[in-house]
């Protein structure tokens, strides 16, 4: 490691082999955390590499455990890269329960919050999800619920070993950009947000590799999900479109209409609201703008005004309330 730190400290770059190998070890727990904080921390400093990204995620999809049964489901998985430093509300995974409840197969991959209050294992933890990797019960909650909730720690190592550098550094790293790609059903499908245009570009180039049907959104103002604060782009296999919320139907909101609290119970308070339709019109349009983006790449024949639709019924309906009294049932 020593080696490998001064040639990034003289600005050398990995190659795709080198960069594989180093998260290989660093799942063995051959580093200190002294050595992966400063290692992480080199990319705090200066963009990941093409070359770099694509390493780093070979390694996390060959260390991933195995988790082949829930792939004939064809689940989607909607996530967000964190670290936009905005603080806001669960969106991604009221989507996902919503996009479940809309009629189809969600694998939701998540983590605790790195850089924000509440991550999507912090609200699951805070609901008494009791996390697991064995693959029959996930798959009874897949086949119930048309959702399963896989905490990313226990189906990566590598992500497990990094955790408490993560923690203590409280900033944005380059594991936020390898989460959304480390879900060891590799699905087939995918919604991901990202922070900024660079890594639009970079996931685009990934993606692009794959049969993945895929949908990347970016917030113009900085958001790693559509947040309805302003004109979000969206980027997929067969275009790049720029829309407004008044496009999709809905008013504007402000940055603070998004806020998840100071603590773990207030971001739990608002996903119950949501939830139980009683979120403010904000929190909700915000939900469903993002569940849409997720059923139209599911289906794409679909319009994205009948994909609101759907998303909006899910809600109103308390089909949402019933999955997720229901996912509690089999999770908790």
């Amino acid at each position: 490691m020593k080696q490998v730190l001064n040639r990034l400290f003289n600005h050398q770059q990995l190659s795709r082999a080198e960069s594989k190998d180093i998260l290989t070890r660093m799942s063995m727990g051959e580093y200190n955390e002294s050595q992966i904080a400063a290692f992480i921390s080199v990319y705090l400093m200066r963009s990941i590499s093409i070359d770099e990204f694509l390493g780093f995620t070979d390694a996390l999809l060959e260390l991933c455990a195995d988790v082949t049964p829930l792939a004939a489901y064809n689940p989607i998985d909607i996530v967000g890269t964190g670290g936009d430093n905005k603080n806001t509300f669960n969106i991604s995974t009221l989507s996902c329960f919503t996009v479940a409840a809309a009629g189809y197969k969600v694998a939701k991959h998540g983590n605790y919050g790195a850089t924000s209050v509440s991550g999507a294992s912090t609200v699951m933890e805070q609901h008494g999800v009791k996390f697991t990797n064995d693959v029959s019960k996930l798959e009874k909650s897949l086949a119930e619920t048309n959702i399963a909730y896989l905490h990313a720690p226990l189906f990566n190592n590598a992500l497990k070993e990094v955790a408490p550098v993560r923690k203590a550094l409280g900033v944005r790293t380059f594991f936020n950009m390898l989460g959304p790609v480390a879900n060891p059903i590799r699905p087939k499908r995918s919604v991901l947000g990202v922070f900024n245009l660079k890594m639009a570009r970079m996931y685009y180039y990934m993606y692009q590799q794959t049969d993945v049907d895929y949908a990347i959104v970016h917030g113009l103002d900085g958001y790693d999900e559509i947040s309805l604060t302003g004109d979000f782009k969206v980027i997929n296999r067969h275009s790049e479109s720029i829309y407004s919320p008044e496009l999709l139907g809905f008013e504007r909101c402000s940055e603070l209409d998004l806020d998840g609290g100071k603590t773990p119970e207030d971001a739990s308070a608002i996903f119950d609201n949501v939830i139980n339709n009683t979120a403010t019109q904000a929190q909700k349009n915000a939900v469903i703008a993002n569940s849409a983006i997720g059923i139209q790449t599911i289906a794409p024949g679909l319009s994205i005004q009948e994909c609101v639709a759907q998303a909006t019924e899910a809600i109103d309906s308390g089909k949402v309330k019933a999955t997720f009294k229901r996912f509690l049932e089999l999770n908790t």
